[in-house]
């Protein structure tokens, strides 16, 4: 076996290892003691509930422009901005890598005949 198909193996291994490890650890840590149904409670609803404790006669500078309906309709809109993220993601890296092997290929070709006319800049 190659030195790359090992590090691959070990990296798919760290991986489910660190997937395995989170879902016990924060499967048990992650619940809401006020409310144990909402176990992935966001940072913006945890910050209000401190802010509120600490100073109870506290108003928000503004709200929110859009509320979703449901907790249905808000995960759906997270796994769009999701998807829409990784999609642009997927992207940039497939392009790198075009760019990249579009680059190794040209220093492997061969170079035109001295006797021939340069190209063109642009074409």
């Amino acid at each position: 076996m190659s030195r790359k198909a090992i590090v691959n193996w070990c990296l798919a291994l760290a991986m489910v290892a660190v997937f395995a490890v989170s879902f016990l650890i924060g499967g048990k840590a992650a619940v809401n003691q006020e409310n144990p149904d909402e176990r992935f409670a966001g940072t913006d609803s945890k910050a209000t509930s401190q802010i509120q404790e600490i100073d109870p006669s506290y108003e928000p500078w503004f709200s929110s422009v859009f509320q979703p309906g449901s907790g249905e309709l808000e995960s759906g809109l997270f796994a769009l901005q999701a998807a829409i993220g990784g999609s642009i993601l997927g992207f940039a890296v497939g392009a790198y890598w075009g760019r990249r092997r579009a680059e190794k290929a040209a220093v492997g070709a061969p170079s035109a005949p001295s006797g021939s006319p340069a190209p063109e800049a642009g074409s």
